[in-house]
């Protein structure tokens, strides 16, 4: 039975002009994408993308104003019935400094990665200056990533 997901995403500004991103093990593929994820029953966009952050970053988020809600059809890369609508907010916090970020993609230890039935995160800062539609993984994020940089040009 094919299904909605829905799902919300943070977009994370720095004072030092960082975007941050997630770096992902996930069934056996590399993907980097934006914080967040699924919402769940009963919670609210806003609601749910607070706990991703509080679960991914262990950081209390203020979540701004929406950015941008899927206006195109997309089939879920992890299975081909689900159908993901992603909703994406501008998140402001005051501690970013305390966020764990590695510097390299994928900067994962050799036993985080050798069973592909297991997953591997992390957080990782990309200079908006440095920051390329390709960075990102999913084809939902791409979009974001190129009206972010769409609306940084002004």
């Amino acid at each position: 039975m094919a299904l909605f997901n829905v799902r919300v995403y943070g977009l994370l500004i720095d004072k030092n002009d960082r975007l941050l991103v997630s770096d992902e093990f996930i069934r056996g593929a590399y993907i980097t994408k934006l914080p967040g994820g699924g919402l769940e029953i009963g919670e609210g966009t806003r609601d749910g993308l607070a706990r991703e952050f509080l679960e991914e970053a262990n950081l209390v988020v203020t979540v701004g104003e929406h950015f941008y809600t899927t206006d195109f059809f997309q089939i879920s890369a992890f299975n081909n019935v689900d159908q993901i609508i992603s909703i994406y907010y501008y998140v402001h916090a005051d501690n970013t400094d305390e966020i764990i970020a590695k510097t390299q993609a994928f900067d994962f230890l050799p036993e985080q990665v050798s069973d592909k039935t297991k997953t591997a995160e992390h957080l990782r800062w990309i200079s908006l200056s440095e920051l390329k539609v390709e960075d990102m993984t999913l084809p939902i994020d791409k979009v974001a990533i190129q009206l972010l940089l769409e609306k940084r040009k002004f």
